[in-house]
């Protein structure tokens, strides 16, 4: 049975939505906002020490399963399973510069700005525990540039899509079962089981980690631009302000998800990474050039050498706070997204080879990463070291949007910059609405091209469940962003087939091309 004719069967799938997915996760985020309203000490208590529980017990298996991740990625890279297409076509629907650049903008978000400026520059002034260097002198920047590559990376990357997007693309487009994250358990639990409350449960925690971790930055997105209107221009930085930012946030994401991968979403990746092209030059020409292109090659070189001891980290070696809000916090983030980013790629991936996905997911998007984190956090640590600014008190109580636009108003251009980088923060985090609206709507169907109403709704609602948590107070967006290390818990547990269902997956893929040929 192929895939598309599995779509088209109106008794199996449903371009309107499985009822049992839709009102767990509507359900959920229902409950959480009653809760978040009626009871907002005992939520945030409850889920501030399950999140400190899940770190300190879980957070080796978590590094572990990235680390294995990455590592049978790298493996399959050079079989040659790698050179299996995707999906039965000779050529890609998307060109390679549009579907790296939607990989690209999913991911990093708010985060490709909020913390590409001020986590290199806090790691500057904090030494991270992996390292001995004297914070705030010149040998401390490599391993404050080395840290962050840690952290947004090749684990990073790796976990959400090199494998699991293989599998789900395999089983979706050759076996014909729905592209939805319970498809990763057919090969373990079987399809008849998959079908039934059990796979509509597996959905539903995957939508709801993913919307935990999408409304956090659609929320300090609109808190971190009303405060630089507010710092800059002294209007707005009120909810009020935040609440009409949200608005146009909204409906920037809504729009593009409601016209499709092959229009909005696309197009708005497209100009995300313009933005970022242009940006980047103006900082690398115009900025500290030799001092960032020589901190680059020292941070990747310094990030390569202690590769292992960073991703090994554990409490024993390093304080239990710093391990929590950093690697443990990072890569659990990145596990509660990756089977909707696994979808999403799978989705924007029929036509290329396997060794495509893998180049482009675990190997061009970290170094790609690593040179935006250069470019701002390094221009950060720059100005830092000379005296320009001190973001050591900020930072130390973690305020990021402190960080974020002192950096910015320091780059070449200040005032234009920092509207620029405002302006990117906001794109970034719309590409990550609008490819997350998007593929819940595909789990909560199953069907490749969810109606434009179901793809708005889910867009539409977390930009609401946003604007009630900024109206209790930014605080609650905080607590709804550690509930997503909880969520990895499970989650983790239905990327574990991957690991020895991905390398198996491209073999009827080879078996059909030899025939053909």
């Amino acid at each position: 049975m192929s895939a598309s004719s599995a779509n088209a069967s109106g008794s199996t799938l449903s371009r309107i939505g499985d009822p049992l997915v839709v009102a767990l996760s509507v359900g959920f985020v229902l409950l959480f906002l009653g809760a978040s309203l009626f009871a907002p000490g005992e939520v945030e208590d409850g889920i501030g020490q399950g999140f400190e529980l899940t770190a300190k017990v879980l957070g080796s298996y978590f590094q572990l399963l990235l680390l294995l991740t990455f590592a049978i990625a790298m493996g399959l890279l050079f079989t040659p399973a790698a050179d299996a297409r995707i999906g039965g076509l000779k050529r890609p629907e998307l060109s390679r510069f549009r579907w790296i650049a939607m990989i690209l903008c999913t991911l990093l978000a708010g985060g490709g700005v909020f913390f590409a400026a001020g986590e290199p520059v806090y790691h500057f002034v904090v030494t991270p525990p992996s390292f001995a260097t004297e914070a705030g002198t010149l040998a401390a920047v490599a391993p404050a540039l080395a840290q962050s590559f840690m952290h947004w990376g090749f684990l990073a990357w790796a976990i959400l899509g090199a494998l699991t997007a293989i599998t789900l693309a395999h089983a979706h487009y050759t076996s014909g079962l729905p592209l939805r994250p319970r498809t990763l358990l057919v090969p373990v639990i079987g399809a008849r089981l998959m079908r039934g409350p059990l796979g509509a449960l597996v959905d539903t925690v995957c939508i709801i980690a993913v919307v935990a971790g999408t409304v956090g930055p659609i929320g300090f997105l609109a808190s971190q631009v009303s405060f630089g209107i507010n710092e800059l221009f002294g209007v707005g930085g009120g909810l009020t302000s935040q609440l009409m930012i949200l608005a146009v946030l909204a409906a920037i994401y809504v729009s593009s998800t409601v016209t499709g991968v092959h229009r909005g979403i696309q197009f708005l990746s497209r100009l995300n990474v313009w933005i970022v092209l242009a940006l980047g030059a103006v900082i690398l020409v115009f900025g500290p050039t030799l001092f960032l292109v020589n901190s680059w090659f020292a941070g990747f070189g310094t990030y390569l050498d202690s590769f292992i001891t960073m991703a090994t980290q554990t409490s024993q070696t390093a304080p239990d706070w710093w391990m929590q809000w950093w690697t443990v916090f990072f890569f659990a983030w990145f596990l509660g997204y990756a089977p909707m980013m696994a979808v999403f790629i799978a989705r924007i991936s029929r036509g290329r080879t396997i060794r495509e996905m893998i180049v482009a997911v675990g190997i061009i998007a970290p170094v790609a990463t690593t040179v935006w984190f250069t470019l701002l956090g390094g221009s950060g640590i720059h100005a830092q070291l000379n005296g320009v600014f001190d973001l050591t008190e900020p930072l130390n109580h973690f305020r990021f949007d402190v960080a974020t636009l002192t950096v910015a108003q320091a780059l070449p251009g200040g005032l234009l910059m920092a509207l620029a980088i405002l302006l990117l923060t906001t794109l970034f985090v719309a590409t990550t609405g609008d490819s997350m609206s998007y593929a819940i709507a595909v789990v909560s169907t199953g069907h490749d091209e969810p109606l434009p109403g179901l793809r708005a709704f889910w867009g539409l609602a977390m930009a609401l469940m946003a604007g009630v948590l900024l109206f209790m107070g930014e605080g609650q967006i905080s607590v709804l962003q550690q509930f997503i290390v909880i969520t990895a818990i499970p989650v983790s547990l239905l990327l574990l087939p991957s690991l020895w269902t991905a390398p198996r997956a491209p073999t009827p893929w080879l078996v059909t091309r030899a025939w053909w040929l």
